[in-house]
């Protein structure tokens, strides 16, 4: 059963970085995908970034571009989100989740984190 365990939130300043991490366990193989999502309004989630697995290849929305970095460490089974110059508009529960694939869909993943706090204060 795959499992994933979140970490790395925090309260932070605007304009500060945070790195979320995602350990991710019980995959036998490699071709699967990592995404990461936060949670908005009610029980929505805004997808942010994923990355293959097996090919490291990332994939973002544009919304994401430029300030967010989805990466994976294989040795580790660990997926990270790098996020710069953080805005008060990201305070959310950020998530990863597990999947067949890359998708912005949320319900093309079928293993989900328990969620990290991100706080960015003024």
């Amino acid at each position: 059963q795959v499992q994933l365990v979140e970490s790395g939130g925090g309260l932070v300043q605007a304009g500060d970085s945070l790195r979320l991490s995602c350990v991710v366990s019980g995959r036998s193989d490699s071709n699967f995908a990592v995404g990461w999502f936060r949670q908005v309004r009610g029980s929505g989630r805004e997808f942010l970034a994923a990355i293959h697995w097996r090919s490291g290849n990332p994939f973002y929305p544009d919304s994401t571009r430029g300030r967010f970095t989805v990466s994976r460490d294989n040795a580790k089974n660990t997926a990270y989100l790098q996020m710069n110059s953080l805005k008060l508009e990201d305070t959310s529960v950020y998530y990863c989740a597990v999947g067949p694939g890359p998708s912005t869909d949320r319900y093309r993943y079928n293993a989900w984190g328990q969620g990290t706090q991100v706080t960015v204060s003024s």
